[in-house]
């Protein structure tokens, strides 16, 4: 395949060594070539906006917002770029928040190279991308009638905040990861633990591992 026929992909990943051994998976393709490669989610946006790819890949865990704003952001100014997710995180909890924001697909980063050069290519020509493993989940939801979780009424960035106090940070190491005051991660735990009819950390962090929110 002639090289500008080539599917033209960005990477978004705030790790070096990840956007290095995307790069290196995708060198041994030929139909698919690195455009650029981005380290934060304003970055992300900036190559979007550039309009010389066709996929973005995006970690879902950016350092200066998260992975699911950036795609809301990038699927408003740049509708024809095709957005794949790429998360440490069980799909089961990312992915359908992702697909629901715009997102083309949503991949585990422990999958293996030909997983991801296919889920490139299919998103690329216009359809969506799960794994088997997802798609089995979402048919054995169809037709349950069962209640909708608590943690599933949260807003993206009070479930971010849930997954990261329950992980054992504080509201200060999360403010200053995610480059936000004490102030603001302080009313979203304030609102998760009134949505969720929780008291305290304690009880979210129970919570988020009987739910198997956090590894």
């Amino acid at each position: 395949m002639n090289k500008k026929d080539a599917i033209r992909v960005l990477i978004a990943d705030d790790h070096a060594i990840v956007r290095e051994g995307l790069k290196q998976i995708l060198a041994d393709t030929k139909d698919i070539v690195v455009a650029g490669a981005a380290e934060n989610g304003l970055d992300a946006i900036k190559l979007a906006r550039a309009g010389n790819a066709d996929v973005l890949l995006l970690d879902i865990s950016m350092p200066d917002r998260s992975g699911i704003e950036v795609l809301k952001q990038i699927r408003k100014e740049c509708p024809t770029i095709a957005v794949l997710m790429l998360s440490m995180h069980r799909e089961d909890q990312y992915a359908i928040r992702s697909l629901k924001a715009g997102a083309s697909g949503y991949l585990n980063k422990q999958s293996a190279p030909a997983e991801l050069v296919n889920a490139i290519r299919q998103v690329a020509s216009g359809r969506k991308y799960i794994s088997t493993e997802l798609a089995q989940e979402l048919a054995n939801q169809v037709g349950d009638d069962r209640e909708i979780a608590p943690h599933e009424t949260l807003s993206d960035r009070e479930y971010q905040t849930l997954t990261m106090i329950a992980s054992g940070k504080t509201v200060t190491d999360i403010a200053n990861e995610l480059l936000l005051s004490v102030k603001t991660i302080s009313m979203y735990r304030s609102r998760l633990l009134q949505k969720m009819k929780l008291r305290h950390n304690a009880e979210l962090t129970h919570y988020a591992i009987r739910n198997h929110l956090v590894e």
